[in-house]
């Protein structure tokens, strides 16, 4: 007779289930990726929204110059949270992010709620990115060949069009390297990633012949205040690295590479955050910021046209990028639900040549494409925000919690001075949550509702876990 744990729906998945399951061919992904990839991974997921679009607006709404501290705010909270991601990366290396640790620590019903949360973070983000790609891509085309798509092609119903064709292609052209597999697409990003750094380290060395401090002045537009604001709004910035963590399965020293990867990506990434803002601020100023495309505008407002065409370049670049690790971990993440059988198990399916989860890419492109064709996604993608902030509350309790029934589990990376620093990244998480609209927590709410029953409607007796010791 099965325990009430086992039947409960805080039942847990045992490590060392969780760790075989990766071993079987049938259902395991190809183990291609090395250190320098899966920090490349992170660094073309972190960087690219939030320093091409989100900078500017935050710093004319929200943070004025003082934009720069709330980067450190915002670098602060995802590096503790990074600190326990790396950890559980390191134990538990298996596809599936926060979704597999919190079903190996805090039950079946977090783990679902999760994976419900992951799933529509990522396609969210990357509706919305691709909506911006468009942007960039038809500016582009007009600014150096003179070509102009019709708005009826590069906007949806409810912004006076009738599909958003080059947001629809990206999605398709990226999902189709998704399938035909990991190192392939793996290839590629890291060749975008080397693009994107260079235009950005472009704009920093030609912005800072350029700079006016009076335009620092006063630093603190908003006043304290301002630089909490602006880091809740600009933490989109730093959502990517723990999408690192959905690469474990097919890392090939995950135990090393992973912990490496995501410290390396986000410490870069902070630095080039730091970097561009003190140079974008102090280049013009911050009232003038409040526009889809700061950077190059910024350059544009100073005379400098064609290095603002380079750096249109360096965006569309940097968000192909991002747009390649959202569509990668939301399919991951879907894979890792169906093989536990809380998702129908055809999206667990292996493609026979590629060894790739070719099905859960395919749907997952096609709606993604869908959404960023046809509706204006800007009003919903605050939720991407939120969607991460609860993961990392969840991975940080989760790290609280394996210590104490998991003492003696294997970890090639452990997290200093626990229980402090991942209490301080649940507070950190916590204070970021409660800064967002409170219409963005509501729509998280019914999502939330909306996967509750979804679990006890159908994932809770499919459930192999269920399964497994109910007979």
């Amino acid at each position: 007779m099965a325990s009430p744990r086992r039947n409960s729906i805080w039942r847990v998945k045992p490590v060392d289930v969780i760790l075989k399951q990766g071993g079987e061919t049938e259902r395991s992904l190809k183990r291609t990726l090395g250190p320098l990839s899966i920090t490349a991974m992170g660094i073309g997921a972190i960087v690219g929204t939030g320093i091409f679009v989100l900078t500017g607006v935050a710093a004319a709404k929200y943070a004025g110059p003082g934009l720069i501290l709330s980067f450190i705010v915002a670098g602060i909270a995802s590096g503790l949270a990074a600190i326990c991601y790396a950890e559980f990366a390191s134990s538990v290396p298996i596809a599936g992010s926060a979704y597999t640790y919190s079903y190996a620590t805090l039950g079946e019903l977090i783990a679902w709620i999760i994976g419900w949360d992951l799933v529509l973070e990522y396609a969210v983000g990357a509706a919305a990115v691709s909506i911006g790609w468009s942007g960039y891509f038809t500016d582009l085309l007009k600014s150096l060949f003179g070509i102009t798509i019709p708005q009826a092609l590069t906007a949806s119903p409810f912004s006076g069009g009738i599909i958003n064709l080059p947001a629809v292609l990206i999605i398709l052209l990226i999902t189709a390297l998704l399938v035909i597999g990991t190192s392939e697409s793996s290839r590629f990003n890291n060749i975008m990633v080397a693009i994107k750094l260079a235009v950005i380290i472009f704009f920093i060395v030609i912005g800072a012949f350029h700079l006016n401090p009076t335009n620092w002045h006063p630093f603190l537009a908003f006043g304290p205040g301002g630089i909490f604001r602006g880091a809740s709004i600009i933490f989109f910035a730093y959502i990517g690295f723990d999408q690192i963590s959905t690469s474990a399965e097919e890392a090939r020293n995950p135990s090393r590479d992973l912990p490496l990867g995501i410290l390396w990506s986000l410490t870069i990434c902070t630095l080039l955050y730091i970097l561009v803002t003190a140079v974008l601020t102090g280049m013009v100023s911050y009232k003038q910021l409040d526009v889809p495309s700061p950077v190059s505008r910024a350059l544009i407002l100073i005379g400098l046209n064609t290095a603002g065409s380079i750096i249109s370049i360096g965006a569309i670049c940097g968000l192909t990028t991002v747009l390649l690790v959202l569509l990668y971990g939301q399919s991951r993440i879907f894979f890792s639900m169906a093989r536990d059988g809380l998702l129908p198990a055809f999206f667990s399916r292996i493609h026979p040549r590629f060894k790739t989860p070719y099905l859960s890419s395919i749907l997952i492109g096609i709606i993604v494409a869908a959404v960023a064709g046809l509706t204006p996604i800007d009003v919903v993608a605050e939720l991407t925000n939120i969607g991460t902030l609860t993961a990392f509350v969840l991975v940080s309790a989760a790290v609280l919690i394996l210590r104490r029934t998991q003492p003696d589990l294997r970890r090639a990376f452990r997290v200093p001075f626990v229980p402090l620093i991942p209490i301080l990244s649940i507070l950190a998480s916590l204070t970021l949550i409660v800064s967002l609209p409170l219409v963005t927590i509501l729509r998280f709410l019914i999502w939330l509702v909306l996967g509750l029953i979804v679990y006890f409607v159908y994932s809770r007796r499919s459930s192999k876990l269920e399964m497994t010791h109910s007979s």
